[in-house]
């Protein structure tokens, strides 16, 4: 899902700053004001093991891999603004010394898996726990299906942008990017549900639902 440089246009790789810029000046001042001192070093050590979590790939269909995102996993354990600014992290150290994903669309991948995935992420946890109910059981439910519709929207999100651009037509960019990603949603959910069961069994006071 790391879009490259030359694969999004000038108008909306520049868009995707913009938004991504103003997203992550605001993420800077909401967690100013709600982050207290036990939550800055979980930022850090979460920003840590997202960026070594995404080094491995697991096998999917068609010879292809995914590997984890984990913005829904910040999201839920520190707030979705603290959740963009780790996978600014992440995805600012991918860029610029692993060269994944192009510097021009950094934007754009922080829109998506950043921001959007962020999000998604957070909003559905909290309906998906408050359905399955709010012991360990309807945590790690809601947990995974947030990873999988944070996969999911975050790859309609990117799919766009390359139509919009021009670079694939909407009608195959779109379901070959949902398809796909629907699979690795699922390696998502299953990997944000196991830390969560971790989590659970060790500080389960770091799953308490942190305000948007």
């Amino acid at each position: 899902m790391h879009i490259p440089d030359g694969f999004v246009s000038t108008p909306v790789a520049a868009a995707g700053c913009v938004v991504a810029a103003g997203c992550i000046a605001y993420a800077v001042k909401a967690t100013n004001k709600k982050m207290g001192e036990k939550q800055i070093p979980l930022m850090g050590v979460s920003a840590a093991f997202i960026f070594a979590a995404q080094m491995l790939n697991f096998p999917i269909a068609g010879g292809t891999s995914g590997h984890l995102i984990g913005a829904t996993l910040a999201a839920i354990l520190l707030g979705p603004w603290a959740g963009v600014l780790i996978m600014t992290c992440v995805l600012g150290v991918q860029c610029l010394i692993f060269q994944d994903g192009g510097l021009f669309a950094l934007g754009a991948n922080i829109f998506n898996m950043g921001i959007v995935a962020s999000f998604i992420g957070y909003y559905v946890y909290r309906g998906g726990a408050w359905l399955f109910g709010g012991q360990r059981r309807g945590k790690l439910v809601g947990g995974g299906l947030a990873a999988w519709f944070s996969v999911v929207m975050a790859s309609v999100a990117c799919a766009l942008e390359l139509g919009i651009s021009g670079t694939v037509p909407l009608s195959i960019a779109l379901p070959a990017m949902v398809g796909i990603h629907a699979l690795i949603g699922i390696g998502e959910g299953l990997i944000t549900a196991a830390v969560l069961s971790l989590v659970l069994a060790t500080r389960a006071d770091l799953l308490e639902l942190q305000k948007a």
